[in-house]
């Protein structure tokens, strides 16, 4: 029989740190609405963050803005800009998201340890994206 001493340090920890994460979905929801019921205000994640950087984002509505005046001698060309125009900007927020997984990815790969307060910050990202996608 395996005694607590005949164990490494990191397993230990490894268990407590197992034993403070929900064991289920269902603990992971009553957690998440537990948090909102004790938070008087949002998370400074939940609030409406923008997707790209201001010069990105800016140098995008630029590029719309040329589309749309050339809507009106040009209408099929227009189109078909805007058409690539959107396609490029869902190129660009996949990669985004591409990226900062594979940051994450990376740090697994590496053995590196990376934080529970990590992954939920990563998470609620993901989540906050999510809703924004569904309520267009």
């Amino acid at each position: 029989m395996e005694t607590k001493s005949d164990r490494s340090v990191m397993e230990i920890a490894d268990d407590r740190n197992r034993s403070d994460r929900p064991s289920s979905t269902k603990e992971v929801v009553r957690d998440l609405e537990q948090r909102k019921a004790t938070t008087a205000k949002p998370s400074d994640i939940d609030k409406s963050t923008p997707l790209f950087p201001e010069n990105e984002a800016t140098n995008f509505r630029s590029r719309w803005t040329e589309i749309q005046a050339a809507f009106v001698d040009e209408p099929r060309r227009a189109v078909e800009q805007g058409d690539a125009l959107v396609a490029d900007v869902i190129k660009r927020l996949a990669s985004t998201f591409a990226d900062e997984r594979s940051k994450l990815e990376g740090q697994w790969g590496r053995g590196d340890n990376v934080s529970t307060e990590d992954l939920r910050l990563a998470l609620q990202r993901y989540r906050v994206f999510f809703d924004r996608l569904l309520s267009v």
